[in-house]
C-alpha cells in the first residue's frame, strides 16, 4: 500500500532520529483538535476552572500569557486542592514550599521560582522572575525576598486541615505522598502559544526539594514555532529526561501531540530500571495547529479542554506496559 505524502513525511523524520512510530494512537478522521480560539489545555480534572479563567481573561482582551498566568490563579488560591498553592501538602518539617514556572513562546522566554515559601500565587512571582529580571530562576529565601520587594502579600499557606494530617503523618512516620500538579497550555487566535506550571510538590518530602515544575524542559516547554507541553506526576521521573521538551520535539518532528506524549512515555519506559506502574509520568501538549492530547503510564489520567462554547475533562492515552489500541484515549 503506497504510503501517503504526511505519513512518508513523518516516518521519515522519524527514521532520521533514530526513532520507530509504532502506529497512530488514533484515527485520522478522530485527531483531537479545535479550530476556535483561543483554546486551553491542562492537567487533572480540577484544570476545567482554571481553564475557564484562563478563556474569560483571553476573552477580556488580555494576552495569551495573561490568560495562562491568571488561570493557574484559580488552582493556587483553591485551599481544598492538596496539590497547588494554598492547602498544598507541606514538607516533612510542615512547611508549604512551592515550585512553579512560566514560559512565553515569543522569544522562549521564561521565568521560574522554586522551593518558595509564604506566597499565595508563585505563578505570577515566576512571571515577575521573567519581566523584571536577567534571570530564569530564583529559589528558595531568594525567591520569597523578590516576591516581597516586588509587592506580593506574605501568606499562612499552612491550613488547619493540611496542619493536622502532617502531624498524623509525623507520628507514624508514613510514606511520602505524591500528588499532582497543574500545568496549563493555551493558544490564542495570532498563533501565539504560552505555558505556566505551579504546585506544592511531592507531599512530605525533604525541606528543599525541587521537583520538575518548575524547570524549564521538564515540567513545561514552550516553542513558539511548533508548540507547549506539560508534566505532572512523579517530577524525579520527569526530570531525569527533560520529558517535556522531548514532548515538542516529537510534535517538531511531525507527530500529534498525543503520540508525542506517547512516544515520550515509551521512550522513558524503554531507558528507565524501573516498572512502569513507579513510574507515575504524565503529559499534556498543544501544537500551533491547535490539535492536543494527554497521555499516561497509569489508565484514567484525565486532562481539561476549553475553547469558546465548549470546556470539558477528558481522558488520555494509558500507555502502561502494553501497546497502545488505535483508539487512543477515551472522550468523558
Amino acid at each position: 500500500m503506497p504510503l501517503s505524502r504526511r505519513r512518508f513525511m513523518r516516518e521519515t523524520a522519524l527514521a532520521a532520529g533514530g526513532l520507530a512510530l509504532a502506529g497512530t494512537t488514533r484515527a485520522e478522521k478522530d485527531i483531537p483538535m479545535s479550530t476556535d480560539r483561543p483554546l486551553f489545555v491542562s492537567t487533572w480534572a480540577f484544570g476545567k476552572d482554571a481553564n475557564e479563567q484562563s478563556l474569560r481573561i483571553a476573552e477580556q482582551g488580555g494576552s495569551v500569557l495573561d490568560a495562562v498566568e491568571r488561570g493557574i490563579h484559580v488552582a493556587e488560591a483553591d485551599a481544598s486542592n492538596a496539590s497547588v498553592g494554598l492547602g498544598g501538602i507541606p514538607n516533612a518539617r510542615g512547611v508549604v514550599q512551592l515550585d512553579a514556572c512560566i514560559m512565553d513562546g515569543e522569544g522562549q522566554r521564561a521565568g521560574s521560582v522554586a522551593a518558595i515559601e509564604g506566597i499565595l500565587h508563585p505563578i505570577s512571582v515566576a512571571r515577575r522572575v521573567m519581566d523584571e529580571t536577567k534571570h530564569v530562576m530564583l529559589a528558595g529565601e531568594g525567591a520569597r525576598q523578590f516576591a516581597l520587594e516586588q509587592g506580593f502579600a506574605s501568606v499562612d499557606l499552612l491550613t488547619e486541615e493540611r496542619r493536622k494530617a502532617w502531624e498524623e503523618w509525623r507520628e507514624k512516620q508514613g510514606a511520602a505522598d505524591n500528588h499532582d500538579t497543574i500545568a496549563l497550555l493555551g493558544l490564542d487566535g495570532e498563533g501565539r502559544l504560552a505555558g505556566g506550571c505551579s504546585t506544592s510538590g511531592w507531599g512530605y518530602k525533604l525541606p528543599g526539594r525541587v521537583g520538575d515544575s518548575p524547570i524549564i524542559g521538564s515540567g513545561l516547554y514552550v516553542d513558539g514555532g511548533v508548540g507547549a507541553a506539560g508534566a505532572t506526576g512523579l517530577g524525579e521521573n520527569v526530570m531525569r529526561y527533560c520529558a517535556s521538551f522531548l514532548v515538542v520535539e516529537y510534535m517538531r518532528q511531525g507527530l500529534h501531540p498525543e503520540e508525542a506524549c506517547v512516544e515520550t512515555i515509551r521512550r522513558i519506559v524503554a531507558l528507565d530500571p524501573r516498572p512502569v506502574e513507579e513510574l507515575h509520568l504524565n503529559f499534556v501538549a498543544l501544537d500551533k495547529q491547535g490539535r492536543f492530547g494527554a497521555a499516561g503510564t497509569n489508565e484514567g489520567f484525565q486532562y481539561a479542554v476549553t475553547y469558546p462554547g465548549y470546556s470539558e475533562v477528558l481522558t488520555g492515552v494509558g500507555v502502561g506496559t502494553g501497546e497502545i489500541g488505535p483508539e487512543g484515549g477515551n472522550r468523558r
